[in-house]
């Protein structure tokens, strides 16, 4: 974890949707700038509008939510979402230029980001996900895996200071997973890493904090918590069959 200010900063978090239901409850948490945070939690439990408060698509509950040091209100949003890069579970649903170089300089383009510079981004971003060799490819001749992994680079790009991940290891075969997890392992930003694959948080984010009916339940470390049985079990988290994170801990020792 590098110092300075803290990333993000959570306070009294409360929001409800028109329809009356109350998704958070009052959620606190504050992430240090360079730290990797695993969300855990069973579905319903409040992440994704948890994750959705980080860059102001939803807003108007109680509470604050501060990024880099500014808050989330509606005069800062455009460096809100400069800042709050959010890579979607589904490639596909955050690709769609014609070639994979296009889609990179898409969101800084926005920006009025051109030239030398938005050349030298689109060059960095793919370069620190390992697709540089493909920019001139439409996406849609990728695989899977590397379609995840162009997703990424078309959020850092922008540059931002948090990467938000939703679900960044489903549907991928071994071979991928293990090439973005080294990938993710690399990249000196804040990272918060919404998942149900435990034993990937385990492997990418010394911390995680449980969120379960709108309020975080558990904050501490990842290896703890998954060793806590009574934690996992009353938030309805449970590991892979045979997976035992003490194990993984001796090996990697």
């Amino acid at each position: 974890m590098s110092g300075g200010a803290a990333s993000l900063v959570v306070d009294g978090l409360a929001f409800a949707y028109p329809d009356g239901h109350q998704a958070l409850f009052g959620v606190n948490l504050t992430v240090a700038r360079g730290e990797r945070v695993a969300v855990l939690g069973p579905n319903g439990a409040g992440k994704t509008t948890l994750v959705l408060h980080l860059n102001g698509i939803l807003s108007g509950g109680q509470g604050r939510v501060q990024v880099a040091g500014l808050p989330v209100v509606k005069e800062n949003l455009r460096e809100i979402r400069r800042q709050v890069g959010i890579v979607f579970q589904d490639p596909d649903d955050q690709l769609f230029m014609p070639s994979v170089r296009e889609d990179v300089a898409f969101g800084p383009a926005n920006l009025g980001v051109c030239g030398p510079e938005l050349q030298d981004r689109v060059a960095e971003a793919l370069a620190l996900v390992g697709m540089s060799e493909y920019a001139d490819r439409p996406p849609h001749h990728l695989s899977y895996g590397q379609r995840r992994r162009v997703a990424v680079a078309t959020v850092l790009a922008m540059r931002p200071e948090i990467l938000v991940l939703d679900e960044p290891s489903s549907n991928l075969d071994p071979a991928s997973r293990r090439e973005l997890s080294d990938i993710l392992l690399s990249l000196p930003i804040t990272i918060l890493m919404v998942t149900h694959d435990l034993p990937y948080a385990l492997q990418l984010c010394p911390r995680s904090v449980i969120l379960d009916d709108g309020v975080i339940a558990a904050d501490g470390s990842t290896y703890e918590l998954l060793c806590d049985e009574a934690t996992m079990s009353a938030h309805r988290l449970e590991l892979p069959f045979g997976f035992d994170p003490r194990s993984v801990r001796a090996t990697s020792g």
